[in-house]
């Protein structure tokens, strides 16, 4: 695989994303992912999985230039779509899942450390989901899952705001299971991981498969959310926000 690598470690999954410079979600990089869950979980030996980034960052959000070859709102949907179904297939993994966040997880890279069952930080992490501020909308789950866990408001504010907020603020709210310093959070997020290797795989499972009843009409949000990230594609706002980000200068948004 060209941007994902695993190896492992006393029945844990170690997985890398190696995308350098900010390990960008391009549409090749989930379509990996994908296949490296299929390799997984046909593997008896794994029983966890823990995901983190290499380099700077967990992972600075989607590949913007991609984007620009979207010319329907169809495409971007569908765009949107892929993504969110990846996604849910990390939600719903019958082995656990563990997000090491390191450096930003914003945009895209948020939306799959959300998709992870437990999610350790380090302190001076920023998760943020920034969409907003290039004219369209988080498209891979964001909408859906941040409320779950910050609550409605707090969602509203950090879509609408597209602020992100530091890991230690990501405990406080909800976000996050557990913030610690840099240097320590592989290891930390590594010791948790091999503790919960030790459990039953079949326990394992079914505890997972039951908590993904605990959502209310998360299907219908989710579909919501890849028709209205279709529809924003086609505003001009859409397109000068993501141009602005490539030229990287500030967006100036004419509200159509």
């Amino acid at each position: 695989m060209e941007f994902l690598s695993w190896k492992a470690e006393d029945g844990v999954a170690i997985v890398t994303i190696h995308r350098p410079p900010a390990n960008a979600l391009a549409q090749q990089l989930i379509r990996e992912l994908d296949e490296l869950l299929n390799e997984i979980e046909q593997n008896d030996d794994v029983r966890v999985v823990l995901l983190h980034g290499e380099g700077r960052f967990f992972s600075a959000g989607a590949d913007i230039k991609e984007f620009t070859s979207l010319s329907s709102p169809d495409q971007a949907a569908a765009l949107a779509e892929n993504g969110q179904t990846v996604f849910n297939r990390i939600e719903a993994f019958p082995k656990p899942v563990i997000a090491a966040i390191h450096g930003a997880a914003l945009g895209g890279g948020l939306e799959l450390a959300m998709s992870c069952h437990i999610r350790y930080v380090a302190e001076d992490a920023k998760l943020g989901l920034p969409e907003l501020n290039l004219g369209i909308i988080p498209g891979f789950g964001g909408t859906q899952r941040l409320p779950r866990y910050v609550g409605t408001a707090k969602a509203a504010e950090m879509i609408f705001t597209g602020e992100p907020i530091t890991g230690i603020e990501a405990v406080e709210w909800g976000l996050a299971n557990k913030a610690v310093p840099q240097e320590e959070l592989l290891g930390q997020a590594l010791k948790l991981a091999k503790k919960i290797a030790k459990k039953s795989p079949v326990s394992l499972k079914s505890a997972i498969h039951a908590l993904q009843y605990s959502k209310a009409s998360f299907e219908d949000g989710l579909k919501a959310e890849a028709e209205q990230f279709g529809i924003v594609f086609q505003s001009e706002d859409a397109k000068e926000g993501i141009q602005a980000f490539i030229e990287k200068r500030q967006p100036t948004f004419s509200g159509k």
